[in-house]
Order: C-alpha cells, then sequence, then structure tokens
C-alpha cells in the first residue's frame, strides 16, 4: 500500500511493456490463464477500413488485399490489447522500432505460440493459419494505420433529438414500476431489454448501439442512458406513455462509458461519455445529448512520463461532493476530476495514480471512489471531498470489481470488495477512516473463491450475503456457476449455486455474469450468457434461501449480459 505522503508510482508496469521478452517467444501459451487472455484480447469497435495503408520502409512488402485482411485481423483480435496504434495497452508495445528490430522469423514465433506474459499462442491454438502468421508478423512490421479523428462536425452529423425536451411528457404517464426496472444488455442483439422486476416480463426491447457496456441512470431516475462499444450513446424517457429512445449520438469509434450529472443543482443537467477512440471524453447536454464541449486525453504516463497517444477513458462517475466527473484515463494513469460548473472555463484536477485504470465505484459513504489500476495489481482511492489521492493499495491479480460490493466485515468495520481475473481471492479494502482509523485503506481479509475469471462482486444493504461470478474462468463448471458468501461468517467458505444448469437453455458455453439485485435487495438476477445462436436466460435467485426463483427465458434474450436494476444504480447501491 502507498499513501498520499511520499507517494511514488512504480516502474514495473512500464518497463514491462518496454520491449517484447526474447525468451518468452520459444514459451507455450499454457501458463497464461484462458479468462485473462479473453478479457484482453477484445475487439475493437473501430472500422479497419477507415485507418489507410501505410508501407513502410525496412518492412516486408504487403499487398493491397494482404494490407486489407491484416487491418481486420488487428482490429478484431489484437487492437484491443496493444492499442490502435500498437503503442501498448494492456498488452507489449508493437511500434517499429521493436517488430522490426526483431524481425520477421523471431515476430512468426511469437504470434505461433504466444507467451506466458500473456500474448494468445494464435497459430498453436488453430486461431490462425501458418500464411495468417506470417501476415500478422509481417504487417507489424509497418507503421500502424491511424483511423479517423472524430471531431463536432462528425458528432453534430451523428446527433439526434427525435423527441424534444418541450414534447415530453411533465409527469409520468405509465404504470411502469420505474424503480424496480431492469435495464438488460442484449449485447450481440444490439439491443437493451426493459424488464418488469416484480413481473419478470420482458416490457420493451430497444434497438441501440452495438454491445452495450453499460446503462447509466440519471440523478432524477426518470432517463436511463445507454452507450454501445460502437460509441453510440442512446437517452430513454421512462416517463414517457410509451418508453423510448429520445436522443441520441455517436461520440467517436469506440467508446465504454457514460454518466451524468449528480451533484445537487446540476441534476439532470449534463452527460458525459468517454471513447476509446479517439481517445476523449464529450460533455453533453442532460435533455438532449447535445455536445458541448470535448477533451481530449492524449498525454503523459504517469510512470516514464512518455508521451501516449491512445490513451483510453475507462469508468466514469459523477461525484457527490462537487459539481464534477470523476474521468479515468486508463494507460497514463489519470485521474481527472472535471467541474462542469463553467464549460467555458472547465477546471480540472488531474491526479496521478497507477496505470491501466478501468472500473470501481463509491465507498458506502459517497466520498471516496476506489477504482482498478488492474494490470498494476492495484485500487486507487480518491478522495472526492478534498480532491486529491487517497491512497493506492496492492491486491491480487487483475483485480476486476464491477463497481465493488460495500457492506460491514463483522471483525473489521465497512469495506469494499473486489474480486479478480487473474487469481481466486475476493480481497475486502476497509473504508471508514473515522470510525476503524487501524483498518482503513487495508487490504483486511483475503478470502478464496471457486477460481480466476471474475468480472463481479455484488451485495446489497439489504443482504447478508456476497455473489461473485467467474464468467471468464476456463473451468466450464465454474464459468457456469456462482459462490456465495455469508458476509457475517466470511470464513466459512462460500456455497456454489449452479445458475446455467437451473436455466436449463441446453448446448452452449452459457457463461454466468454479474448479480444484480432488485430494488428491495430480496431477490438476485445472473445472465445466462449463451452464444447468439443457442438460448440465454435470466436466472433470479431468492437471496434469504439462495434458492432458485424464477428462470426467464424469451425468444428476444440474445446473448443478455449487464442488468443494471434503475434505483440501485440511480442511487449508486452495491
Amino acid at each position: 500500500m502507498m499513501s498520499k505522503k511520499g507517494y511514488r508510482t512504480p516502474l514495473a508496469v512500464a518497463i514491462a511493456t518496454i520491449a517484447l521478452g526474447m525468451g518468452a517467444a520459444n514459451a507455450q501459451h499454457k501458463d497464461v490463464d484462458g479468462a485473462e487472455a479473453a478479457y484482453k484480447g477484445g475487439e475493437s469497435a473501430v472500422d479497419a477500413a477507415s485507418a489507410k495503408a501505410v508501407r513502410t520502409p525496412g518492412a516486408p512488402d504487403l499487398t493491397e488485399a494482404e494490407f486489407a485482411k491484416a487491418k481486420e485481423i488487428y482490429f478484431q483480435r489484437c487492437a484491443g490489447c496493444h492499442g490502435v496504434l500498437r503503442k501498448g495497452a494492456t498488452g507489449k508495445p508493437l511500434t517499429t522500432d521493436i517488430t522490426q528490430q526483431r524481425g520477421l522469423e523471431y515476430l512468426k514465433t511469437f504470434i505461433n505460440y504466444g507467451s506466458p506474459a500473456g500474448m494468445p499462442n494464435w497459430g498453436t491454438s488453430g486461431d490462425f493459419t501458418a500464411d495468417e502468421v506470417e501476415l500478422m508478423a509481417k504487417y507489424v512490421m509497418h507503421e500502424p494505420p491511424v483511423p479517423p479523428e472524430f471531431g463536432m462536425p462528425k458528432m453534430l452529423d451523428t446527433w439526434e433529438v427525435l423527441v424534444a425536451p418541450e414534447d415530453r411528457p411533465t409527469e409520468k404517464m405509465n404504470d411502469w414500476d420505474i424503480e424496480n426496472l431492469f435495464s438488460v444488455t442484449l449485447r450481440d442483439a444490439g439491443q437493451i431489454a426493459l424488464i418488469d422486476g416484480n413481473t419478470k416480463e420482458i416490457a420493451k426491447v430497444l434497438d441501440t448501439g452495438y454491445a452495450v457496456h453499460i446503462s447509466r441512470m440519471s440523478a432524477s431516475g426518470r432517463y436511463i442512458f445507454v452507450i454501445g462499444r460502437d460509441a453510440k450513446v442512446d437517452m430513454i424517457d421512462l416517463w414517457m406513455e410509451d418508453p423510448s429512445i429520445v436522443a441520441s449520438i455517436k461520440i467517436g469509434m469506440e467508446a465504454r462509458s457514460v454518466e451524468t450529472s449528480k451533484f445537487k443543482g446540476y441534476e439532470d443537467d449534463l452527460a458525459i461519455a468517454g471513447a476509446y477512440w479517439p481517445p476523449q471524453y464529450v460533455i453533453m447536454d442532460g435533455q438532449t445529448l447535445e455536445p458541448k464541449k470535448i477533451v481530449s486525453t492524449r498525454g503523459m504516463t504517469v510512470d516514464t512520463q512518455e508521451y501516449h497517444p491512445e490513451p483510453r477513458v475507462a469508468a466514469i462517475v459523477g461525484s457527490h461532493q462537487h459539481p464534477e466527473f470523476i474521468v479515468n484515463i486508463k494507460e497514463t494513469g489519470k485521474v481527472r476530476l472535471v467541474n462542469y460548473e463553467d464549460l467555458d472555463a472547465i477546471s480540472t484536477v488531474e491526479i496521478d495514480t497507477s496505470r491501466f485504470l478501468h472500473d470501481g465505484g463509491w465507498d458506502a459513504s459517497g466520498r471516496y471512489f476506489l477504482t482498478a489500476a488492474n494490470e498494476s495489481n492495484q485500487i486507487v482511492v480518491i478522495d472526492a471531498k478534498d480532491r486529491e489521492l487517497e491512497t493506492i493499495v496492492d491486491v491480487g491479480k487483475t483485480p476486476h470489481p464491477g463497481r465493488g460490493a460495500n457492506f460491514v466485515d463483522p471483525e473489521f468495520g465497512p469495506v469494499w470488495a473486489t474480486s479478480h481475473l487473474g487469481d481466486a481471492t475476493i480481497q475486502l479494502i476497509g473504508t471508514d477512516p473515522e470510525g476503524h482509523p487501524e483498518n482503513a485503506w487495508k487490504v483486511v481479509r483475503s478470502i478464496d473463491g471457486q477460481g480466476g475469471g471474475s468480472l463481479f462482486v455484488k451485495t446489497h444493504p439489504e443482504s447478508d450475503n456476497l455473489y461473485v461470478d467467474t464468467a471468464l474462468n476456463p473451468g466450464e463448471d465454474i464459468s457456469q456457476s456462482v459462490a456465495v458468501f455469508d458476509i457475517n461468517n466470511l470464513e466459512a467458505g462460500f456455497e456454489v449455486l449452479p445458475i446455467a444448469e437451473w436455466a436449463d437453455v441446453g448446448e452452449g458455453p452459457k457463461r454466468v455474469v454479474q448479480p444484480e439485485y432488485n430494488q428491495a435487495g430480496d431477490e438476485v438476477w445472473f445472465s445466462v450468457w449463451n452464444t447468439m445462436d443457442q438460448k440465454s436466460a435470466l436466472v433470479v435467485v431468492d437471496d434469504k434461501t439462495r434458492e432458485l426463483k424464477k428462470v426467464i427465458k424469451d425468444e428476444r434474450l440474445v446473448t443478455p449480459t449487464g442488468k443494471f436494476n434503475v434505483l440501485n444504480t440511480q442511487k449508486d447501491i452495491y
């Protein structure tokens, strides 16, 4: 653990990404956890055709057709890890000064066999043919094609107000129980389903952007904002007689995060979305999504202080302490506190933390923002009230908390929990510096779950249970079930709930992902995420008995992943 007093950012992460390791190319991929590799290697939503071919002296010749094929493969398989510009993200840099020095035969071996450090064995796994391995080795010896920028003119071309604010109702016009409504991502269908938490019936399916990453609620709870991997933001009005999308915009070519203003006096005034490409965030009108301010995130890394051209925007949260958005800049390791009182003179506090910032959430008090620096194996704690770094806590391998889980540990007091992609631990960090100062900002307890590959942990103020998914674990039994702990007796271990078995959807990988509570905190919903050509389902568990309560099956539930209860998301209850 490192405190804000005398804080120094370790160089270990930066050093590990400076060059391709010579010895690693001859190693098999067997030591790399399959879940971690799958998580790192997600495809980019950037259209490969938009990036212009670049011919580079010293690189092997490629035909136009070969270059086009290699671009497509790179954007689908490699950009999520190495970055669109190949400067290194969660993977190592693949810039031409490195790749040309290594040479064609070395690169072919590296791509074919992978490495224990996390490079998939693309050739020996059968994902790439021998010709494709050679093609990609040649391709990375050329300068990376650069996708186009996406500025205000392009945004305005995509911006659409379908129902103007003055034409929207002034009061709720339907009988929906909005507070117990769930917004469910139908990933591969490019849709979300609005599901009634009481009847468990689909109320409506809406077409959105591709692979919606999150749903966020406005401070009032009236509007749902969703953002797709393709950077399309849709705004849904829940007060309408037939709740529908009232505005939409694309804020880039690839994105993950959206949020709205939460501070008292600014409720529903503004929205913000952050892009992976171009690396920037956009502040918009909270009623129409009209883009007001675009801010680039390009800059220096916190460790080596070298320029990074592609620092992507990860999590964004709305502060409860000041009229600010808290913005994670992934590759540079910067957290920006963006004050939105005056968009013509934006005031920003930029805090150096740790590289590869990802997702996170608030402690129970709403003062401290805890967020994973996943490749650094750390949790960063930001004091939103005093607008400064509180501390950085060393945790397990590749923490992935989602928004985390807040509860009172019977021995250590208030804690916030994270699980991990890279190991089986669930680690609890003390979050009460006033009432339990001896435990604050330390890992006070580490317990073992089923295995690595966890994406989310979850509890609720009305629950005595802590649920941990393992959706990306390579073991079928583990990825298709969840572990549940009694938070009053954590040392007793966990019970396994066979969620996919309960769903009874037939063939397919059937990964179980993201526990989400209903409004009352007495039910937990799980997605049984199957392939697009197989049946998926949602499974509802009685939180008190831990027994199956309901399986929601519907042909419209295509690849369901994230689920967001309106009230819990609106009030940051997790």
